[in-house]
């Protein structure tokens, strides 16, 4: 067995705990209250309880650390102190449609030195169905389970299998995904949409997809995702092939034989310097 730090731990001791009743609600999806928090973006009871339990086991396991979580928001803590990234229900959507492929999405952010925040330096994507528990550690590479991950080894973009999120009503960019499809599409070997950000990130990691795009994506989405890939030896970069994807909202991930190719194409097909 791998041996983790005790924050991976707590960690994963959440996600369990949130997981029975989130497979509960799941087999009870069309009794579960569902509200809209804006156009086509719907927020369960199941979204709720699971993001509650989180709250209360991370909280217990470290009182001063802050919050940013996908219902709650921010919850200030200890300035110096790092962070908890949560995403209780990664895949709503899907969730409510009876479609098992959804996760609980943790990460922990330090504070920066100079204030704000700073890296992510342990992630886990946990999906309650499978119970396949995706997590990383900075410098300490990323696992499922006990097994550890690598990028896929693909160096042809015509045998790679790339993923991706669409923009929908009232979200993201339907000019500029069309004009990456039309880039990216002919020259590659197939493209998955499959409803989680966080997922999708993870399967990079663990080399079942090649690839991934997407912008419009929140902090509580990527911020595990984004450390599975970059300790599994991928890369993830703004559209530009640059290192400023969370602040661009631009995420383009893969391993390195393909990356150079990949933002070529996207950067060639939005006309933009790379940088």
């Amino acid at each position: 067995m791998v041996a983790h730090s005790g924050l991976i731990t707590v960690m994963e001791r959440a996600a369990r705990k949130a997981a029975p009743r989130l497979r509960r609600d799941f087999n009870e999806v069309d009794a579960l209250q569902v509200s809209r928090k804006g156009p086509a973006d719907f927020v369960s009871q199941a979204d709720h309880r699971a993001e509650q339990t989180l709250f209360e086991e991370l909280k217990k396991a470290r009182p001063d650390w802050g919050f940013l979580m996908e219902e709650r928001g921010g919850l200030e803590g200890d300035p110096t102190k790092p962070r908890w990234i949560v995403d209780p229900l990664d895949g709503t959507s899907n969730f409510l449609h009876g479609i098992p492929h959804f996760a609980i999405s943790i990460a922990v952010e330090e504070p920066h030195p100079a204030g704000g925040r700073g890296e992510i330096t342990q992630g886990l994507v946990y999906q309650p169905l499978t119970d396949e528990s995706f997590w990383a550690e900075k410098g300490r590479g990323a696992w499922l389970q006990d097994r550890r991950l690598r990028v896929s080894a693909r160096r042809d973009l015509s045998d790679a299998l790339v993923a991706t999120g669409m923009p929908f009503k009232g979200h993201g960019n339907a000019a500029q995904w069309r004009a990456i499809y039309d880039a990216v599409g002919p020259e590659v070997a197939g493209i998955r949409r499959f409803g989680s950000a966080a997922l999708d990130l993870a399967w990079v990691a663990a080399g079942r997809f090649d690839a991934f795009w997407e912008s419009d994506l929140k902090p509580w989405d990527v911020a595990a995702g984004v450390l599975l890939i970059r300790e599994a030896g991928g890369y993830v970069s703004d559209f530009r092939g640059g290192d400023r994807a969370m602040e661009r909202n631009e995420f383009l991930a893969s391993n390195d034989g393909l990356h150079s190719k990949l933002h070529k194409l996207v950067g060639g097909a939005l006309r933009v310097p790379r940088g």
